[in-house]
């Protein structure tokens, strides 16, 4: 199966690229730059496509990305720590972003003659971000069959869609997935904050997955405490 990773750089997608890389056809990765508060992520990437050996696609739609205000991840907000499943976390949607990337995603795999476009979205997820869950992947598959009805058929594959975090860095450590070379944190500074919801996740998630985290966090320890909060206010 001849498939395009979309990949943003994070433990997640660059797995998913050495998934596919083992078990399918790896065609390229597709990042996009949408006016994120930082491109670190973009740079590994880059630097995972190179390690695969594919091309590496980065779209620029920041001027797309200008109109959708009010997230942390691209408006003068504060990026919020604490867990990852706190309701303080919405404020990192951008909206409609997966549906705005993988339509174009699908209009690339469909002119490359792909077969599918693979994306990480997963478990976790699913609290916090509405196209992340299955019933968008189902929706969005739906949609791309009309949509390219007569001209191709692509696949949106979505392996992690049902399972957590930890079964993803389990899963990429089966593909040999370097997980030192990839950007969680949404803050962006030179070591991965160790604060922030997606860095609280990254952590938590080799623990509970009993992998060693190569990771450098800036606060190491503090995801016991926001795990431990988490755990208080989901009891009550």
């Amino acid at each position: 199966m001849k498939t395009l990773v979309v990949c943003s750089g994070g433990l997640d997608s660059v797995s998913l690229a050495h998934k596919v890389a083992a078990e399918h056809e790896l065609t390229g990765l597709i990042s996009f730059d949408y006016g994120q508060r930082h491109l670190r992520e973009i740079d590994f990437a880059a630097s995972c496509a190179k390690r695969l050996g594919v091309a590496h696609h980065v779209i620029d739609i920041r001027p797309i990305g200008a109109h959708l205000t009010g997230s942390a991840l691209t408006d003068d907000v504060d990026v919020p720590d604490g867990h990852y499943a706190e309701e303080t976390m919405k404020t990192t949607i951008v909206p409609n972003r997966n549906a705005i990337m993988l339509a174009i995603a699908f209009g690339l795999a469909a002119a490359q003659k792909a077969d599918a476009v693979a994306v990480a979205v997963h478990g976790g997820d699913h609290f916090i971000y509405p196209d992340c869950r299955p019933g968008f992947i189902e929706a969005f598959q739906a949609m791309q069959d009309e949509a390219l009805d007569g001209y191709a058929k692509v696949r949106l594959f979505a392996p992690y869609v049902e399972i957590s975090k930890a079964e993803i860095v389990s899963d990429g450590a089966r593909h040999g997935t370097p997980f030192a070379e990839s950007w969680s944190c949404y803050k962006g500074g030179e070591n991965h904050c160790g604060r922030c919801g997606t860095c609280v996740e990254r952590r938590e998630a080799f623990h509970l997955a009993g992998i060693e985290d190569p990771t450098r966090y800036e606060d190491p320890d503090f995801w016991k405490t926001a795990v431990s909060q988490h755990a208080v206010r989901e009891e009550r």
